[in-house]
Order: C-alpha cells, then sequence, then structure tokens
C-alpha cells in the first residue's frame, strides 16, 4: 500500500519516495516482496502523487492499481478488488499485504508469515512484534496467552488502561484468504474518526463471520517500524546503514567507524578492502579486493578494480577505475570517466567522459574533458582540453607514450600522435604527429634593466 500522503512529513515529495539506505521507502519494500514472490504479482496501490510514484519505481517491474480517492487502507484493497480477484482473471487464493513505508521487512519475514498463514488455514493472518513503547499502535488482544486465534485488534484511543500495557502490537502487515476478504470487504464501515475504511477492522469483520483470524509474531520487531515523521526517517535509515555495514564486515570487508560511513544498499566491496571513516559510497558502487578508500570521499555507481588507492576528498560519478590505479587527493571524476590500470589521477584533477591508458598520469591541477588517451602518458600541471566551442563537444585524442607540458591548452577536435611532446605553455590547435615537438607559445623576449627603470620611474 503506497497511496498516503504523509503529512507529518510536510514535504512537496510522496511519503513512499522519501529515500532511507540509498532507496525510496517503497523500493525496498517491493524488492522484499519481489524476492518471496515474482515481481509480476506484486501491485503497489498508489494515489497521492500517483504519476510520481510510478515513474519512480516502474523499473521493478511490478503492477500498479490507482487509488484515486483515498479513503483508508480498506478502501485500498476494495479499488484492488478487480485486480486481485476480479472477473477478468482467475484471481489469486492468497493475498499479503504489506505497508509501502515500512522499509525494514525482509522476505524471510514475508515468508514466514505466509507460510505460518497457511499452516492455520486462517483467513486472516496478522503480523505482530512486541515493542518496549507500544503507544500509538493497535493492541493484539489473543484468545489466550498461547493461542494464535486473535480475539480483537484495539486501537490505542480506544484501549482501556490493562490493554494499554500490552506490549504486543498490530504492525499493519497481513495475509488473507482473498476470496474470504473480498466477500467480507464491504462490510466494513466508515463509522470512526476519520470517515475511512480500515483494514484493521477485517479483524472484526471476519470474527462476526466466524472465519479463523490469527496472528504471527516477528522476533525482530524493528522490521514493521514505519517513517512517519523526519526523525523516524533518520531512524531507519541509520538502522538500516549500520545493517549493511555489519554484513560488509563479516564479509571481510573492513570498516574503521562504521557510524560515520554512508553504504547504500546495493553497494558491493570485495574482501581485504578498507574504507576510512567518513566515506559516502551511493547507488551501485562496486569496488574490488586490496583497495583502500580514506576518507571524506564519495563515490557513487562506480566500479572500482582490484588494489585501488582513492586518496581523500575525491568524489566519483557513473565512473569506472582500473586495477592498480591510484586516484586523488581531491579529484572529481565525472561520469563517462574510465580511469586505465595502474593510471594516477591527482591533486585537484577533473575527468569528464575521458578514457585514461594504462600507467598514465595527470597528477596535478588538470581538466579532460572528452578525451582518449593512450597508455604511458603523462599530463602536465594545468593542462585542459578545450571541449566545448560555445555549441558543441569536441574531442581531444591522445596517443601512447605522448608528453604533455605544464600549462598546455589543447584546443579540441586536435589528435597528438604516438610519442609526441608539447612544450610547456603551448596553445595547441592542429594535429601534432608522432614523435614530434608542438611549441605553441609566443618567443620569450628578455629586457634587462627594464624593472630597475620602472620602480625609479615610480619614485619620481
Amino acid at each position: 500500500m503506497a497511496a498516503g500522503k504523509g503529512t507529518r512529513l510536510k514535504s512537496q515529495l510522496p511519503k513512499v519516495l522519501h529515500e532511507v539506505g540509498g532507496k525510496p521507502l517503497l523500493e525496498h519494500v517491493i524488492r522484499a516482496a519481489a524476492r518471496v514472490v515474482p515481481a509480476q504479482d506484486v501491485y503497489a496501490i498508489i494515489g497521492h502523487e500517483a504519476e510520481r510514484v510510478r515513474a519512480a519505481t516502474q523499473h521493478t517491474g511490478v503492477n500498479f492499481i490507482l487509488q484515486a480517492e483515498q479513503r483508508g487502507t480498506g478502501h485500498a484493497l476494495m479499488v484492488a478488488r478487480n485486480a486481485l480477484a476480479g472477473e477478468t482473471r482467475i484471481g489469486y487464493d492468497h493475498v499479503i499485504v504489506l505497508s509501502g513505508d515500512a522499509p525494514l521487512i525482509t522476505p524471510e519475514t514475508i515468508g514466514q508469515l505466509r507460510d505460518f498463514h497457511l499452516r492455520e488455514n486462517a483467513a486472516m493472518t496478522l503480523l505482530s512484534a512486541d515493542l518496549e513503547n507500544p503507544t500509538g499502535y493497535g493492541r493484539v488482544l489473543r484468545k489466550g496467552a498461547r493461542s494464535a486465534e486473535v480475539q480483537a485488534v484495539v486501537e490505542e484511543k480506544a484501549t482501556t488502561a490493562a490493554q494499554k500495557k500490552i506490549k504486543e502490537i498490530n504492525s499493519g502487515f497481513y495475509v488473507f484468504a482473498a476470496k474470504k476478504l473480498f466477500a467480507n470487504i464491504d462490510r466494513l464501515s466508515t463509522s470512526n474518526a476519520h470517515g475511512e475504511y480500515y483494514l484493521t477492522d477485517m479483524a472484526a469483520v471476519l470474527r462476526q463471520a466466524r472465519e479463523r483470524v490469527v496472528a504471527w509474531k516477528t522476533a525482530n520487531a524493528s522490521e514493521v517500524l514505519g517513517g512517519n515523521t523526519r526523525a523516524e526517517l533518520a531512524d531507519i535509515d541509520e538502522k538500516m546503514r549500520l545493517a549493511k555495514s555489519r554484513q560488509l564486515m563479516a564479509d571481510g570487508v573492513t570498516i574503521f567507524y562504521p557510524a560515520t560511513c554512508v553504504i547504500d544498499a546495493d553497494v558491493e566491496i570485495a574482501p581485504d578492502t578498507v574504507i576510512e571513516p567518513y566515506v559516502q559510497l551511493l547507488g551501485h558502487t562496486k569496488i574490488g579486493s586490496g583497495c583502500r578508500v580514506r576518507s571524506y570521499c564519495v563515490i557513487r555507481n562506480t566500479e572500482i578494480g582490484d588494489g585501488v588507492s582513492v586518496l581523500p576528498g575525491c568524489i566519483m560519478d557513473d565512473s569506472k577505475v582500473s586495477a592498480g590505479a591510484i586516484v586523488g587527493p581531491y579529484s572529481r571524476l565525472r561520469p563517462g570517466s574510465e580511469i586505465g590500470e595502474g593510471a594516477h589521477v591527482g591533486n585537484f584533477v577533473e575527468t569528464k567522459k575521458i578514457k585514461l591508458g594504462k600507467g598514465s598520469k595527470a597528477n596535478h591541477l588538470t581538466y579532460l574533458g572528452d578525451a582518449e588517451i593512450g597508455a604511458g602518458v603523462n599530463i602536465g600541471a594545468g593542462t585542459i582540453t578545450c571541449n566545448y566551442d560555445g555549441v558543441a563537444k569536441h574531442k581531444t585524442i591522445i596517443g601512447d607514450s605522448v608528453f604533455v607540458g605544464s600549462d598546455s591548452t589543447l584546443v579540441a577536435p586536435v589528435r597528438l600522435g604516438n610519442g609526441a611532446y608539447i612544450g610547456a605553455g603551448s596553445c595547441i590547435t592542429d594535429d601534432v604527429p608522432e614523435d614530434s615537438l608542438a611549441i605553441g607559445r609566443a618567443r620569450q623576449i628578455v629586457k634587462e634593466g627594464w624593472a630597475s627603470a620602472k620602480r625609479a620611474a615610480r619614485k619620481k
């Protein structure tokens, strides 16, 4: 269920699109569900900012059901009736209902809830949990201390003093026998403070119909927690990222100070890599073995080979760094950068849409954009590829073993042949043949005594 607005977040963004662990809340839930059943059997019920939610999550391959008017969680299932058990298709025997704002739910828990439901031959199964502070949640009243059957679910505002002490809460996750659900769902009432159809009330409706309603309690209460406020989202994000760090460390990665690192759910890191404090690894970043990523780096959607050293303060986006390369400190790899095996990209070097060949070096204060650079090339400090003429981008091609002197300007489109030398301070506008020396600067003029004459003139 993903149709709500989330007013307590005070945001223009739909609630289920707020991110934790590097993904929207809803995407985490979809991914968990799609590991239990095929994605084509997962349905997201959307309402508030429906098209925005659809656009953000349609890559997951799930179906969407529009709840144009949001009249409660029970109403969401009424709207979904045709898709899940309508006359136009065979329909499903059972329906699992998940909350789109509870991203910590795991496939294992969903599967266990389903299996318990089937074993109990129930019409409705609730996922419950014990919370130290259950305030705000509906309490689960069982028929007996050891009974699986639910006598009632009492909302917080309706609880007695004795019932408030009950710590077992209703999480809002359910499994229904589809035929029994849809045969009785129209008996839900809007006789409540908000005038909505509550899916929780199906427990009472089904019990009145003499159907079996049970609860299965998860041992991991944090799984059922939703994000209703910014503070709750921050707590969920912290739990998720700490769990990710622990999983990586269990797999052989060293993370010196996990609480300071931001590592997204889809990040992959091979054993014997070291992650220093204050590192952000985002999106689909993949890091090989034996690497070291030093503090204050922000790396997104980037593939890093084995044995790479990433020095402090580097920023990388949608790039690739091959084995044994050294990047940084304070380098910026913009999208499309491919750094070759054993290459060096150093202090305050910016790259964009380039290929830097094996063993090539650009160690200082350089901009390289829209360029193909061969193996064994030395790019001197202060060099830039002038790739934009005000209308279109153009390419610089540099062959193998080229030496580009400091403070050179390469005006694209231009090609430097293998083994060419570029004199320091040159502005190169024409192609340079192999093994040639190109110098594109004014001849030096020395005027002896000029400075002393200038100073003397100032004193007059």
